[in-house]
C-alpha cells in the first residue's frame, strides 16, 4: 500500500471530501487527487499538514504495510478504534444490512396491502 492510498483510506474513514482537504492544504482538488492516486509524492511538510487534518500520526500515513489501524477522538472523553485489516468483513456486513433493509421494506409493503 502506498502513502496516497493510506491518506485516502483515512480521509474516507473521517468522511472528509477531497475538496475539503484541498481547501485546507491550499491546493487544487486535482492536485490533491494526484497525491491520493500516487502520481505526486508530497513533501514531508505537506504530509504533516495532511496528518494534522486527518488527526493521525505521520508515521501512520507513512506505514506501507497492510496492517493499518485508525485511532480517532470525537470528543475529549470519547475515543474509538477501527482496524482496517477487516475491510472485506465490513463490506460483507454492509451487504447483509442492505439485504435485511430490502427484506423489511418488502414485508412492510406486504402488510400494507392486506
Amino acid at each position: 500500500m502506498n502513502i496516497g492510498k493510506n491518506i485516502k483510506q483515512y480521509r474516507e474513514l473521517k468522511n472528509i471530501t477531497q475538496e475539503h482537504m484541498a481547501t485546507f492544504l491550499d491546493i487544487s482538488q486535482s492536485t490533491y487527487a494526484k497525491i491520493e492516486n500516487g502520481q505526486v509524492t508530497p513533501k514531508i511538510e505537506r504530509l504533516q499538514q495532511i496528518s494534522k487534518i486527518l488527526e493521525v500520526d505521520l508515521s501512520t500515513l507513512l506505514n506501507t504495510s497492510n496492517n493499518l489501524t485508525f485511532n480517532f477522538q470525537k470528543e475529549a472523553y470519547y475515543s474509538g478504534y477501527i482496524n482496517n485489516q477487516h475491510i472485506e468483513l465490513r463490506e460483507t456486513y454492509e451487504k447483509l444490512i442492505a439485504s435485511k433493509d430490502e427484506q423489511i421494506a418488502l414485508l412492510k409493503s406486504l402488510l400494507e396491502n392486506k
